[in-house]
């Protein structure tokens, strides 16, 4: 017997038509590459995604055809997000921080047919797009007045040249929820880059369970500031979920430095940020050399990585600000936990509910999870054994793009490369990636748990634990450190901070101080180019 319900596909084009009906005049508000600040709101973001789409079918592309983006978090890039993958057509979203002929490659790779870009980065487009036959069309995300006279790249046109053409009124086709929505490719920190291929029906759930008080927990009383990239992984579904809920978006466009994002907070009344830590920590380093204040800021979600014990406790503390870790992969749309506590943990100590918060969280509806060992058996909830951490759910890959029925899985579940814990309540801790952890002497040593010490030092603005090997013990831990400007520490000093914090034999052997601590397109630290910089590097009385 089936249910006497109405049946509705579950598709993007939805969200941004219950924006406009129920919020229409909620403000979308960029700073834009040229540095000023444009208004739009839920209703005019509507209209030009409708022209989007009829730009798109002015060109013939097929449905399915993939258009890629090479943008910032502004108002043209979340109309494309709306228009392209309304249509019927596949949005892929480009990482402008990888190395051009990474991104040569995966634009080959999906068979791209039309290229949107801002205009800072041409440069990257005039390097690649006489290497990549299938863009058909380029598009600057300019006003007319602002496409250079002479790019070098064929045929360009202003983005508000191209729709500005086009009418406004557009009917949203309804096809199957499980057709591709949306494409986004792994960094390929390891091999190749991989496409994750999302679908409407994952991306709408995704955006429902971010949406939920245990998950994000956004509403139309939120104003939102998406640091994290539209380029990377939908910007972890912000702005669906905010569609969804018709919450105010604050984008930031290319400046991330604190001063640009405390100002951006503070002029527009952000109540809600998501970011990875390393952008945090340069807004919190600005607020306390300016010894300034939040008025509106009143919780940040931190994924990406672990966010370091010490700045959890500056937000808290010294600001008022709660930090919600969050855990998630490109595989995962990428919401997978989110570090919320449960009625039982409301009446604990600041230490006690400290040490949940520092895990990285539940599972989300929709995400189920475990931990297993090298034969992939279930280890135990018990908050200490660690194992190697494996997910399933809607929003989770079954195969990656183009790989012809290869897939990832085991027995249905996705290996996620991570190593973590779980305890008995079902919080998950992210003890180390499987290619980070350190096996010293026949033990783990959690790289995570060496970088958060450190972290905590007043002079260390960043750390990075790695391993060296030892002709004894196999591997022994380093610490990279990268000192706070006018901040200075010794390696003696540092070591000795160690003191008391772990056990003895995990202190690292050695410090390094280092200019600058590389970084991945997402903000990630990229300890692959760490150990290759500290190739020639022997550990002391070795």
């Amino acid at each position: 017997m089936l249910g006497l319900m109405q049946s509705q596909q579950l598709l993007i084009s939805s969200l941004i038509d219950f924006a406009e009906r129920h919020h229409g005049e909620t403000e979308v508000v960029s700073r834009r590459v040229e540095g000023d600040i444009h208004r739009s709101n839920y209703k005019q973001v509507a209209a030009r995604s409708r022209q989007v789409a009829n730009a798109l079918d002015h060109w013939n592309l097929g449905f399915g055809d993939r258009v890629a983006t090479l943008a910032w978090n502004g108002y043209r890039h979340l109309e494309l997000y709306f228009g392209v993958s309304g249509s019927g057509r596949v949005i892929h979203t480009l990482n402008p921080r990888l190395h051009p002929d990474q991104i040569v490659w995966i634009v080959n790779h999906a068979e791209d047919q039309v290229l949107c870009f801002d205009i800072s980065f041409l440069p990257i487009v005039q390097a690649v797009h006489g290497r990549c036959p299938s863009i058909r069309h380029f598009i600057a995300l300019c006003d007319e007045s602002k496409l250079p006279g002479d790019s070098g790249v064929p045929g360009l046109i202003s983005y508000e040249a191209w729709i500005g053409q086009q009418s406004s009124s557009y009917e949203w086709p309804d096809f199957e929820e499980n057709c591709a929505s949306s494409l986004c490719y792994t960094s390929g920190t390891t091999g190749k880059p991989k496409g994750a291929l999302y679908s409407h029906r994952s991306t709408v759930l995704h955006a429902l369970a971010g949406a939920l008080p245990d998950g994000l927990n956004v509403s139309a009383r939120d104003c939102i500031l998406p640091v994290v990239p539209m380029f990377h992984v939908n910007a972890w579904g912000l702005p669906y979920s905010a569609a969804m809920t018709g919450a105010k978006l604050v984008l930031p466009g290319p400046a991330m430095d604190g001063r640009s994002i405390y100002e951006l907070i503070e002029t527009e009344k952000v109540n809600f940020a998501a970011g990875v830590p390393t952008v945090w920590q340069m807004l919190l380093s600005y607020v306390q050399a300016g010894n300034l204040r939040f008025t509106s800021l009143k919780r940040t979600v931190i994924g990406g990585s672990a966010c370091p014990p010490a700045m959890i406790n500056s937000f808290n503390d010294d600001y008022g600000v709660e930090v919600i870790h969050a855990w998630g992969m490109t595989e995962v749309s990428p919401l997978g936990t989110v570090c919320t506590l449960r009625n039982k943990h409301l009446d604990l100590s600041a230490d006690d509910k400290l040490k949940v918060r520092l895990k990285q969280g539940r599972g989300i509806f929709g995400v189920d999870m475990k931990i297993v060992d090298g034969n992939y058996r279930e280890l135990p909830w018990d908050g200490q054994t660690y194992g190697d951490l494996m997910v399933k759910g809607p929003w989770v890959i079954s195969e990656y793009f183009r790989e012809e029925g290869a897939s990832p899985l085991v027995d249905g579940w996705f290996p996620t490369g991570d190593v973590a814990t779980i305890d008995p309540d079902g919080y998950m801790q992210i003890t180390d990636r499987s290619k980070d952890v350190i096996k010293s002497g026949g033990e783990w040593i959690s790289s995570i748990d060496v970088e958060n010490i450190a972290m905590a030092h007043p002079a260390v603005a960043m750390a990075a634990c790695i391993g060296i090997a030892h002709p004894k013990w196999d591997e022994r831990p380093i610490i990279a450190v990268m000192k706070k400007q006018g901040a200075d520490v010794s390696r003696e000093a540092l070591l000795a901070f160690y003191e008391g914090k772990t056990a003895k034999w995990q202190i690292p052997d050695d410090v390094v101080f280092v200019d600058a601590i590389p970084l991945g397109g997402t903000g990630k630290m990229q300890k692959s180019k760490l150990r290759e910089l500290l190739r020639d590097y022997r550990l002391p009385n070795t």
